[in-house]
């Protein structure tokens, strides 16, 4: 058995992106969960209890800034980093992450490296314990 780097949730409506990513991150030794969609991922956050979670923006039903908030919102999963995988990345929308606290952004379309590169980054930030810096 390979170190266990952490368990991701990832979000995505379209399961051929949502395959994507879950494949990716399995490859390099994370434990994935998928979720459909933003509904879906506060629905299954707690008995999944991810490290991690990738979301998607654009989403039907709950959106990737809402299903955001709410995890901040929650004291049972403000801790959880949360990255959003976004087409369009202007800058107010940076600014609007920024303020309900996303911890990182991607953007679409992606190099699967670049998105292994920061899961691994935010989850081993979450595993040191969160001395400032």
């Amino acid at each position: 058995m390979g170190e266990h780097l952490g368990r991701v949730l990832v979000v995505d409506d379209d399961e051929v992106i949502r395959q994507l990513i879950a494949v990716n991150l399995t490859l390099e030794g994370f434990d994935v969960v998928t979720a459909s969609d933003g509904q879906d991922c506060l629905d299954r956050v707690h008995e999944v209890n991810p490290d991690v979670i990738t979301l998607d923006v654009m989403m039907p039903r709950l959106d990737g800034w809402e299903t955001a908030s709410k995890l901040r919102e929650d004291p049972a999963t403000r801790h959880i980093k949360v990255m959003l995988i976004t087409a369009r990345a202007q800058e107010d929308d940076r600014k609007r992450g920024m303020g309900i606290g996303v911890d990182a952004y991607l953007t679409k379309p992606f190099d699967p490296a670049e998105l292994i590169e920061v899961v691994r980054k935010l989850a081993s930030d979450r595993s040191l314990s969160s001395s400032g810096d």
